[in-house]
C-alpha cells in the first residue's frame, strides 16, 4: 500500500494520473494547502520542503521499513521502476523520456506557475511579471510543439513513444492553457497530443470533480495568502 499526500495542483494531478492509469493501490491523504496541513509536523517528516505531492511506500522493492518520498518527479521515476511502466528500459528512450521530465520539473511547471500566480493570484497586476511569464510560457510550449512534430516520430500521439511518466508530467501543467494566457490553437501538435490524453479514461477518471487551480470560488484571505505565499526561512 502507498500513502498519497496530495492537493488537486497540477503537481498532485501528476500522481493521480500515474495511479489511475497503472492501477497501483493506494490511498489518498488530502493536503488542505489553505489551512496549512503542509506545515503539520507529520507531513514535514515526509515532505522536508513542506510542498505535495508527497507519498510513503509501506512495500518499498528493498523489503525494508516503509520510504517516504517527496518531489513530484522523483515520485514518478520512483513508480514507473517499481511497476516496471510508463518508463522504457532500453537507455535511449529511458534516457529521453527523463529529459522530457526534467525539462518539465525544470522549466515547464516554474514557468507556468509564476504566470499562473502573477495573473489570478498576485494583490497587485505587475505588467511586467505577467509579460515575462506569459511569453516563457508560450515559448515552453512552443518547445513542445516542435517537438511533437518533427523527427522520425513527427505526428507522434506521445513525447517519448509510448505513453510515459514525461506525458504525465508535462499535460497538466498544460491544462490551465486558458489561464496562462495561451492558445493550443497556435500550437497543433501540442493541441493533437493534448486532446490525445484528455480522451484517455484514466485520465477522465483522474481528473473528475477536480476544480480548476486558477478559478478560485472565493478571493484568498489575507491568512490564506500568507500559508500559500508569504513564506520564509523563519515562516
Amino acid at each position: 500500500m502507498i500513502d498519497l499526500y496530495l492537493a488537486n495542483t497540477p503537481n498532485g494531478l501528476k500522481l493521480r494520473l500515474f495511479f489511475e492509469e497503472s492501477g497501483l493501490e493506494h490511498r489518498r491523504i488530502k493536503v488542505d494547502l489553505g489551512k496549512g496541513d503542509q506545515f503539520k509536523p507529520e507531513f514535514l517528516a515526509i515532505s522536508p520542503n513542506n510542498k505535495i505531492p508527497a507519498m510513503v511506500d509501506h512495500d518499498p522493492a528493498d523489503g525494508g521499513a516503509p520510504l517516504s518520498i517527496f518531489e513530484s518527479g522523483a515520485m514518478l521515476l520512483y513508480l514507473a521502476e517499481k511497476t516496471g511502466r510508463f518508463l522504457s528500459p532500453d537507455l535511449r528512450g529511458r534516457t529521453e523520456t527523463l529529459q522530457w521530465v526534467f525539462w518539465q520539473v525544470g522549466g515547464l511547471g516554474p514557468m507556468a506557475g509564476q504566470n499562473g500566480h502573477f495573473a489570478v493570484y498576485a494583490p497587485e497586476k505587475i505588467p511586467y511579471a505577467i509579460n515575462r511569464y506569459v511569453n516563457e510560457t508560450n515559448r515552453l510550449y512552443g518547445v513542445l510543439d516542435k517537438h511533437l512534430g518533427q523527427g522520425h516520430l513527427a505526428g507522434r500521439d506521445f513525447i517519448v513513444g509510448d505513453y510515459s511518466i514525461a506525458d504525465m508530467a508535462c499535460y497538466p501543467w498544460i491544462v490551465p492553457h486558458e489561464a496562462h494566457g495561451q492558445k493550443l490553437e497556435a500550437f497543433p501538435n501540442l493541441k493533437r497530443w493534448f486532446e490525445t490524453i484528455a480522451a484517455r479514461p484514466a485520465t477522465i477518471r483522474a481528473y473528475d470533480g477536480v476544480a480548476n487551480t486558477y478559478a478560485p470560488t472565493k478571493p484568498l484571505s489575507e491568512a490564506e495568502r500568507a500559508l500559500l505565499f508569504g513564506q520564509s526561512a523563519k515562516r
